[in-house]
């Protein structure tokens, strides 16, 4: 059944692999704790209280609330899927609730240490520095996803209208521009790039970037300035923050960033918010 679940979630509701792999570990973590703690159940015949139990195991192995909550909307689709499918009566995760999120503010890199990293900073010659440079413009001058930049083509490319085409969440499409900078990035890569690969950026021996090797890239380079948090997705944050810090419509960076909801985009207005604060405690007289 995780098996039929997992191909209707690729094949009827489109999700990405990368969801459907999230999807897969969590069912998996679920069924070995079901094996380990209730050896007569099956995935089947559980109830609420063994969902229960397994949710707070989670608990107390410190697991993030982000995280569980994650694993409690793969059960509740799985169980959903299991009912429409009349292999249970009852859904056993309706009285299942999310946890709590700390709300936290993206962190993001300003925009001084941007231009260090891009303009300033010293990367290796070649294919290699040319490469890793390039996913340092591509993922801040663009603010695709990790998963976007690894299956990015050299089709996807418009250099006449200076945008590039990405397949989001959901396999849905969008059209992002880019600047001059990024261009002349692309296009010193292209004459260096050893591989005839259909993938933009490859490793050093023409295949397919792997999130490891992205994270490796990022935090190098995250590491040379001021920003606790070292990841691809801190590059995505500041994008966002960046275009509204400077007057971007709120609208406009929901449809580039690729965000189903205005709520989702929200979240980087407190991060503008917090900088005209600064800005007014430095200023007024009465601060």
């Amino acid at each position: 059944m995780i098996e039929k679940f997992l191909k209707y979630l690729e094949y009827e509701k489109r999700y990405s692999k990368h969801t459907v792999i999230s999807y897969h570990s969590d069912l998996d973590q679920f069924s070995h704790f079901i094996s380990l703690h209730y050896p007569d159940q099956s995935l089947v015949d559980v109830d609420y209280r063994i969902l229960r139990s397994w949710i707070l195991s989670l608990v107390d192995d410190k697991i993030k609330n982000t995280s569980i909550n994650r694993k409690i909307a793969s059960l509740r689709s799985f169980y959903k899927f299991l009912l429409k499918r009349e292999q249970i009566s009852e859904n056993p995760t309706w009285k299942l609730r999310v946890l709590k999120k700390s709300k936290k503010l993206p962190q993001f890199v300003n925009e001084d240490d941007m231009i260090i990293l891009l303009d300033q900073t010293i990367y290796s010659d070649g294919f290699t520095g040319l490469r890793d440079k390039l996913i340092m413009e591509m993922l801040y001058g663009t603010g695709i996803r990790l998963a976007e930049l690894m299956s990015l083509q050299e089709k996807d490319i418009n250099f006449h209208n200076q945008t590039i085409k990405v397949v989001g969440k959901r396999n849905k499409e969008r059209i992002i521009p880019f600047s001059n900078n990024l261009e002349n990035a692309i296009r010193k890569y292209q004459k260096e790039k050893p591989s005839k690969s259909n993938y933009l950026l490859t490793t050093d021996t023409g295949e397919q970037l792997y999130p490891m090797f992205v994270y490796r890239v990022v935090k190098k380079y995250l590491s040379l300035v001021n920003v606790d948090k070292r990841s691809p997705h801190v590059l995505r944050h500041t994008y966002a923050t960046h275009l509204l810090n400077k007057g971007a419509e709120l609208n406009a960076v929901k449809d580039l960033l690729g965000h189903t909801s205005l709520a989702a985009t929200q979240v980087y207005t407190h991060n503008s918010i917090e900088k005209l604060k600064s800005v007014y405690k430095k200023a007024h007289p009465k601060a």
